[in-house]
């Protein structure tokens, strides 16, 4: 009994060992790939260009092939200009008031009536659900299109995409720079796990904790650069809201198409969650949300009109 006691013993240490050197062998080879990458790297300023270029390259390569993949995912179908003549008559009229081309009109199948815009001011696409043709009016249907118009001609798809495609990049370098130390601090936390005879408990150890410190310093500025992320898009859905506002001359159109929106079901956000228009949610909830609460949009459309008999008349018909 004591004769195994002790092998097992003698196994677990070995095994520790053995995890101990792997890890570090690990490290120091990838410590000796950027070694080698820096050596053979340009000057500083040369490099953190390649870095940034790499990354509007590849929000770029996903913007230009996200897009198609998420019209086919959703099965958007091209609308021509034959079969809604009048969407099309606004659309040229907005367009003529807005700095952008006329968009590709899609018609899609989505989980809620609602209208999305990806793509920028001159190349842009605006999908928009089958059933909002029936749920809004002419003039609600163009406040809806202005909105989506006004975030093609603020290109804001377009550069979160690109935002987005250079934070990878960045995230992605940073995380290959530091990972031959946390190869190594993981080795090390797990074999002194094994020596000690309890693997399980390696999170407890020394090094187990500043590997957990190191991971939710990671996860907390993740959470960070989304709340920033997520602030700029509230802030641009007010913007697109003003806009639209602004070309159209009736802010009370796109807070009925809103009001309409917001009183259908609520959709499911899988896919699109970035794109819709969002109903009400907790205070918790509103800083990760991509567009302000639907009550405060309307409001602020409300507000807008000079007439207290156009604000009267639509709030009656919200109670």
């Amino acid at each position: 009994m004591r004769s195994r006691s002790l092998t097992l013993r003698l196994l677990m240490v070995a095994v520790g060992s053995l995890l101990l050197v792997t890890y570090l062998g690990l490290a120091a080879a990838g410590y000796l790939a950027i070694v080698i990458l820096w050596r053979a790297a340009p000057d500083p300023t040369t490099t953190v260009l390649a870095v940034v270029a790499t990354g509007l390259l590849a929000g770029y390569l996903s913007y230009r092939f996200g897009t198609n993949a998420l019209l086919s995912r959703i099965e958007a179908v091209e609308l021509p200009r034959s079969r809604a003549p009048e969407t099309y008559r606004r659309l040229d009229r907005l367009e003529a008031a807005m700095d952008v081309s006329t968009p590709t009109l899609y018609v899609a199948a989505l989980p809620t009536p609602n209208a999305f815009a990806i793509g920028s001011g001159r190349n842009g696409t605006v999908v928009l659900d089958q059933s909002l043709f029936r749920a809004l009016s002419g003039d609600e249907l163009e406040a809806l299109l202005a909105h989506e118009l006004a975030h093609l001609e603020g290109y804001d798809a377009f550069v979160q995409t690109l935002a987005f495609g250079v934070f990878r990049t960045l995230a992605g370098l940073v995380l290959l720079l530091v990972t031959p130390f946390l190869l190594a601090v993981a080795g090390v936390a797990r074999a002194v796990a094994w020596i000690r005879g309890r693997p399980k408990t390696w999170p407890q150890t020394a090094f187990g904790r500043l590997l957990g410190r190191i991971e939710r310093g990671v996860q907390l500025v993740l959470v960070v650069v989304t709340l920033v992320v997520r602030a700029h898009s509230r802030r641009r859905e007010y913007a697109a809201d003003d806009r639209a506002a602004e070309v159209t001359g009736d802010p009370i159109a796109l807070a009925r198409a809103l009001w309409k929106i917001q009183r259908l079901a609520e959709p499911e956000r899988e896919l699109l969650s970035p794109l819709y228009v969002h109903t009400d949610e907790d205070d918790w909830s509103k800083l990760f949300s991509t567009h302000p609460p639907t009550n405060e949009r309307i409001d602020r459309l409300v507000e807008m009109v000079q007439s207290t008999r156009a604000r009267e008349q639509f709030r009656e018909r919200r109670q």
